[in-house]
């Protein structure tokens, strides 16, 4: 008779997860193919990419299983443990690490073996903040419980920017969404998600025309709480019709101290009218996004050329110089796009077989992909992934024990940023912050460290009842 274990285990999310590592597999099979071919000697292809990634997969198989084996409260007794050694490795890799494409992130063993903490770094960071988050989640409202709930995920990314690793010092940010789900006000993200944008568009956009587009919003604003909404609107409709011809006819500067006039007068209007709160807020509003474009535009123009070139491939892809920065992006959208349909077939993808995308078997591991699988393929790996995603939250959200719902809404946190940006800066929808797609992209560290944290996750699962 099956185990109660067995019978216990989600198949869901193990059988996407072993879709994806076999996918990911084939796909570097692909690329390397194309690069050196393999030969018929086997231990010739063990020393090919696909053939070390073989040997990763079956280390991540047993990872898996072996924590399977472990019961649940291990990870709960000996969570601060875990995190503690996981941040002794990120500094100690600052000290005796090996420096990769400009980052010290990886202690070298020889013989082409790497190791890079912060992937375990991940699994240690969700395992600490859900076993405190378990004992305090209902006091999340209190400052003390939020910033030692940020503190968990702060230290690790401080160490990051140390080595330096802005990629995955962003995926730790991620973890701010377990926060919201165990009670935190959603108005901090959104606070946040409005000053990332303004910084963005003040990387690349003059400070003077971003504080008139501030303006007109704030106007808009006020004036949307007026008695008479519908001539107000008009008025403003027709102002910012002026403007918009001003600009097109070089006449920024005029355009600019006109919206300016303009807010300054709707605000002393509100004021008047006993709306002191609401001039205040969207007047501060204002002044604190002005304050950030400023300081966003002041610092791409003092850093060097080079990252300034990485910012416009994301933001201005047409200002990046074509064979430097905007060189893998280029790439990487031809090598998706001539994928068409159906895609071009195992091992017939010409920019693939051809090496002509950079990091194929890592950052843009996609692209094969998209190049031979085309549109369909690329849709049922997006599709498996959304899948595990949502699976993921179901299986959160019927446990019983708060330090598994916290766990799993950790792993699909991490899980779905990485998802998010790698694909998407694969077609220019976000910044190359070099950070690999979990399960496909090439690395035993990151193969291994997801394994670990499905492995997890299962069993908590099966321990639910």
């Amino acid at each position: 008779m099956p185990s109660r274990n067995r019978q216990q285990i989600d198949w869901v999310i193990l059988s996407i997860y072993l879709a994806l590592v076999s996918i990911g597999w084939a796909m570097i099979y692909t690329v390397g193919y194309g690069q050196s071919g393999y030969g018929d000697s086997f231990a010739g292809f063990l020393k090919n990419p696909a053939g070390k990634q073989l040997v990763w997969v079956g280390i991540a198989l047993v990872a898996l299983f072996t924590t399977y084996l472990i019961e649940g409260k291990f990870w709960r007794t000996f969570a601060n443990i875990i995190y503690i050694g996981c941040m002794m490795m990120l500094g100690l890799v600052l000290v005796l690490g090996k420096e990769i494409h400009g980052a010290t992130a990886w202690f070298d063993f020889g013989g082409g073996i790497t190791f890079q903490p912060s992937e375990f770094a991940k699994f240690g960071t969700v395992v600490a903040l859900a076993s405190y988050l378990g004992a305090y989640a209902n006091n999340l409202r209190s400052p003390k419980t939020i910033a030692y709930a940020v503190a968990f995920f702060g230290v690790p990314i401080i160490l990051l920017l140390l080595q330096p690793d802005a990629g995955s010092a962003l995926v730790f940010m991620a973890l701010q969404l377990v926060l919201f789900r165990e009670g935190l006000s959603p108005t901090i993200l959104i606070i946040e998600l409005l000053s990332g944008t303004i910084l963005a568009a003040g990387l690349v956009t003059p400070p003077a025309q971003l504080i008139g587009i501030l303006a007109a919003v704030g106007t808009f604003i006020l004036v949307w709480n007026t008695n008479k909404r519908p001539y107000w609107l008009a008025a403003f409709v027709l102002l910012l019709t002026a403007g918009v011809l001003g600009i097109q006819y070089g006449q920024s500067v005029l355009v600019l101290l006109g919206a300016l006039f303009i807010f300054l007068g709707v605000s002393v209007f509100q004021w008047i009218k006993k709306k002191e709160r609401l001039v205040t807020f969207v007047v501060g509003a204002v002044i604190v996004s002005s304050a950030l474009a400023f300081m966003a535009n002041f610092g791409f123009n003092s850093i060097a050329r080079h990252q300034q070139e990485r910012i416009l491939v994301w933001l201005k892809p047409s200002e990046a110089d074509p064979q430097g920065a905007a060189y893998n992006l280029n790439h990487s959208k031809m090598a998706i796009a001539s994928g068409g349909l159906t895609g071009k077939g195992f091992l017939e993808g010409t920019f693939t077989q051809g090496n002509f995308v950079p990091e194929q078997t890592t950052d843009f591991i996609f692209c094969a992909v998209g190049e031979e699988q085309g549109f369909i393929g690329a849709l049922f790996i997006i599709s498996l992934y959304v899948a595990l995603l949502v699976r993921i939250v179901l299986v959160a959200e019927r446990q019983r024990i708060d330090f598994n719902r916290i766990y799993a809404y950790g792993i699909a946190s991490i899980l779905f940023v990485h998802f998010f940006i790698n694909i998407g800066m694969t077609m220019g929808l976000m910044p190359i912050i070099g950070i690999p797609l979990p399960f496909l992209s090439k690395g035993g560290s990151s193969l291994i460290a997801y394994s670990i944290m499905i492995g997890v996750l299962l069993k908590l699962d099966a321990e639910k009842n």
